[in-house]
């Protein structure tokens, strides 16, 4: 029998210094145990050692050329985890806090998040610690064609798709894209996150942000909750954050907070359609800070290097980074009242965290159930690709709330304790988990 202590003891022994992955590896061991061991050819074949460690680990350097004209060195990664459903799918980001470790974990909680889209994707994740904060275009630019010389040689259509994540956005993957067009005379599906004009999907830039409040909706619909007219905190205003808070305005919520590694901005008139534009055009133009917006709308609240989590309201949905939500930020959110909250980013609650909302009873989503909209998008982009076809924007966002659905029923399925608490953790986990394993056993000792 498999027990979940033993094998995270083995794996810190042989990966010292990556706490990311042990804790990643560490949370969904802890939910799958009892249904793996009712496999007992599970533990015969070593499934679970095979399952945590990478198929493969690409690290290289990336080297470039400043607008100084002085030569600049990156490391460049990717992490291909597993295939057992389908090519490896997963993003790419650039970020000064990239390392292994964490690209590891991202690479781990991909293959459970793309399983359970339902949809033939395995999982992934890749990227560098180049920021391309403060680049110039042409910096960027370059930077993007100097990683893309190394990685073609270990992506493809059929073989591995990546996205864009921190950091890499259209532009990114189009200088991506192009410098692989380049290199390859293809032109192919080959990143997902394109634009439009070259085989990118409509909605494909809103997917996260919109499948979060789809996830939302349903939760809140458990318990004849409705998000219209609730207060909302929302960490971020990159992409996802950005496309959640719109959609939760469409919807008739209020939301409170925005943010970024500065600080947030608390707004208690409520950020309003044409606020968020404003938002929309400060970031994604100008590329500026989040405490502008308290500059141009007096009635918002500015706080530097703080976080939004001990702000008064009924939902958070925190959609910037990993580990954002500690114990103490979780034990505030549930002092204030909030009712559900539904990770948008990657791992963004410690594992205290989750224990404060699961003890409280909360409606709480793990990322990979919840922001597992930008993926599924991604994948129906790939379906595109191959049908040399653009599907409208209905019937892409039709998709996108039917996958978040499946989503929900199968954690539904998985994670309803006998007290009726549904615990979306153990119910992802064990949903997508169990696809992966049953593909891995259909195709041998590989």
């Amino acid at each position: 029998m498999m027990k979940a202590t033993e094998v995270i003891e083995n794996l810190k022994q042989r990966f010292p210094g990556e706490p990311e992955y042990i804790q990643a590896v560490s949370q969904v061991l802890a939910t799958i145990e009892d249904e793996y061991n009712l496999h007992p050819d599970f533990e015969a074949a070593n499934l679970i050692e095979r399952l945590c460690i990478p198929d493969r680990i690409l690290q290289f350097r990336v080297t470039w050329t400043d607008d100084a004209g002085n030569v600049r060195t990156n490391m460049g990664y990717r992490i291909q985890h597993n295939n057992a459903i389908g090519p490896y799918k997963g993003g790419l980001r650039y970020h000064q806090s990239v390392n292994l470790s964490i690209l590891k974990f991202l690479a781990f909680e991909q293959t459970f998040k793309n399983s359970l889209t339902t949809l033939p994707m395995g999982g992934a994740k890749g990227g560098s610690d180049f920021s391309p904060r403060g680049k110039s275009e042409g910096e960027v630019m370059r930077f993007c064609q100097a990683f893309m010389n190394e990685l073609y040689r270990h992506i493809g259509p059929d073989e591995d798709v990546p996205a864009g994540d921190i950091g890499v956005g259209g532009r990114e993957v189009g200088y991506l894209f192009g410098q692989y067009k380049k290199l390859t005379h293809q032109f192919q599906g080959v990143l997902t996150g394109k634009g439009t004009s070259f085989g990118g999907s409509l909605i494909r830039p809103e997917a996260t942000g919109y499948g979060v409040v789809y996830f939302l909706e349903s939760m809140l619909a458990t318990r004849n909750i409705a998000l219209a007219g609730k207060k909302v905190l929302i960490s971020g205003s990159g992409n996802v954050a950005q496309y959640a808070a719109r959609k939760c305005i469409e919807l008739g919520a209020k939301v409170l907070t925005l943010s970024d590694s500065d600080g947030y901005i608390y707004d208690p008139d409520g950020i309003d359609a044409e606020k968020f534009e404003y938002v929309m055009e400060l970031k994604n133009i100008f590329r500026g800070r989040i405490r502008e917006y308290a500059e141009q709308y007096p009635s918002a609240q500015y706080h530097e290097y703080e976080r939004p989590w001990r702000e008064v309201a009924d939902i958070a949905l925190p959609c910037a980074t990993q580990n954002e939500i500690d114990g103490d930020d979780a034990a505030a959110l549930v002092a204030n009242g909030v009712v559900a909250v539904a990770e948008g980013a990657n791992m963004p609650s410690t594992p205290e965290a989750v224990k404060v909302f699961q003890d409280a009873k909360l409606l709480y989503a793990p990322g990979k159930a919840s922001n597992a909209g930008g993926v599924s998008v991604s994948g129906l982009e790939m379906t595109q690709n191959s049908e040399r076809l653009s599907w409208t924007a209905k019937e892409v966002d039709d998709y996108l709330k039917r996958i978040m659905n499946d989503i929900h029923e199968n954690c539904i399925r998985y994670g309803t304790e006998p007290d009726g608490y549904i615990n979306y953790v153990k119910g992802a986990n064990v949903a997508g988990f169990m696809k992966v394993a049953k593909a891995m056993m259909s195709q041998g000792i590989v």
